[in-house]
């Protein structure tokens, strides 16, 4: 069958199909520690799930206004009052299929062929393939755990041109756990003021910081509202992975052209999701759960950072916030495996013993336009940070 030629541009999600590979693996009854997959590892918080409950026994399983319920965009509206002095119409709030979802309709709705998007590396995966897939060419903006996974300014300025559509913001970072410095956010705002460049601030772990406070583009400068997407979801602070529930904040043009496209694709999320959601954003008690979600994350991201220090040939960043961990595994990869004639040479090749030999599942720094590095989630048990750890310093042992 002849297929379409844009999806040549796109490869398919690494960390779906290495977490998809342990799950089949566990399926069999071999013991994998999984480290790839990016969700919280904890229940939906209870009310939550009884919003859910209430709604199907209402019967609210019929199509809802694409844009989302009313009442939902209205709780997403006074959240952003709350959280950052900004209004928003509920018109300008677009809910869609999850975060991914909405970053996907807001590339499709923003760029023409040849536009360029400012993207720091390391990335999370599907930005790249999201505006390759909308015809339009990422500029990537190198960093490295010796910066901090920071930019320095002329960096920015470099890669901003008369082609740059938008700069993506995603702060704290899937897959670094770093926080962007303020540095970096007003030098993002003083290239892109008084310019036709969007900011796409992907604040999806917003609440999961762990050191200082939470800051995007439009606490330093609400001028710049206008110009700013702000692109948040349920997903990772609610742990609602599976509900898949997101939302778009911004310029009414773009949140129109954006919801025209989502008219003609998917049309309103799941009804009940919604109510779920709605649930999270407005009743007594969720952020009590949310705030437990993270003091144990931050019990685990202490924990996984200084076993993975420990290993020999491995450096691990210390994240301000998210739920990854992200080490240098360069040393390692001009090792010889058991048996091997050449040295591993690729992160792809240290990923692939892992999983086979060792038992562990991560996810290789190339994915996300690092190599040398691996992201290992630390949403899991001490218990299984623990095994795999003692896994990872097994094979780096068995390194030759």
């Amino acid at each position: 069958m002849k297929l379409a030629k844009r999806l040549d541009v796109v490869k398919p999600s690494p960390t779906l199909a290495i977490t998809a590979k342990a799950r089949e693996m566990k399926s069999k009854g071999i013991d994998v520690v999984g480290f790839g997959a990016g969700e919280p590892d904890f229940d939906t918080p209870s009310m939550i799930k009884d919003a859910a409950k209430k709604a199907i026994d209402a019967g609210f399983t019929k199509y809802t206004p694409t844009n989302g319920i009313p009442e939902l965009r209205e709780a997403i509206s006074a959240r952003i009052r709350e959280e950052h002095k900004l209004g928003y119409k509920a018109s300008e709030v677009l809910v869609s299929c999850g975060g991914k979802h909405a970053l996907y309709n807001l590339f499709q709705a923003l760029l023409n062929d040849g536009d360029e998007v400012v993207i720091f590396t390391p990335y999370w995966v599907s930005y790249a393939d999201m505006v390759r897939v909308a015809g339009g060419v990422p500029v990537l903006v190198e960093t490295t755990m010796d910066t901090g996974f920071d930019s320095a300014p002329e960096q920015i300025r470099k890669a901003i041109g008369p082609k740059t559509r938008a700069v993506i913001v995603n702060s704290p970072s899937n897959p670094t756990g770093a926080m962007l410095s303020r540095r970096t956010l007003e030098t993002v705002i003083s290239c892109v003021k008084g310019t036709d460049i969007l900011v796409v601030s992907d604040d999806i772990y917003d609440k999961l910081v762990y050191r200082g406070k939470f800051e995007n583009v439009l606490d330093l400068d609400p001028s710049l509202q206008g110009q700013v997407a702000l692109v948040n979801g349920a997903s990772k602070t609610f742990s609602m992975t599976g509900w898949r529930i997101g939302w778009t904040a911004g310029p009414q043009a773009l949140i129109s052209a954006m919801q025209k496209l989502q008219d003609n694709s998917t049309s309103n999320p799941t009804s009940i999701a919604q109510k779920a959601a709605l649930a999270a954003l407005t009743q007594p008690g969720v952020d009590d759960e949310v705030e437990k979600m993270r003091k144990t994350f931050d019990e685990r991201r202490k924990h996984i950072v200084a076993r993975l220090n420990a290993i020999d040939g491995v450096r691990c960043f210390d994240p301000g916030g998210a739920f990854y961990a992200f080490p240098y595994v360069g040393e390692l990869l001009k090792r010889t495996a058991p048996g091997a004639s050449a040295p591993l040479g690729t992160d792809d090749k240290l990923i692939d013993l892992l999983l086979e030999k060792h038992l562990v599942a991560a996810v290789p720094g190339s994915a996300f336009g690092a190599p040398g590095y691996m992201r290992l989630s630390f949403a899991t048990s001490m218990e299984q940070i623990d095994k795999g750890c003692d896994r990872i310093a097994e094979m780096a042992k068995s390194l030759k």
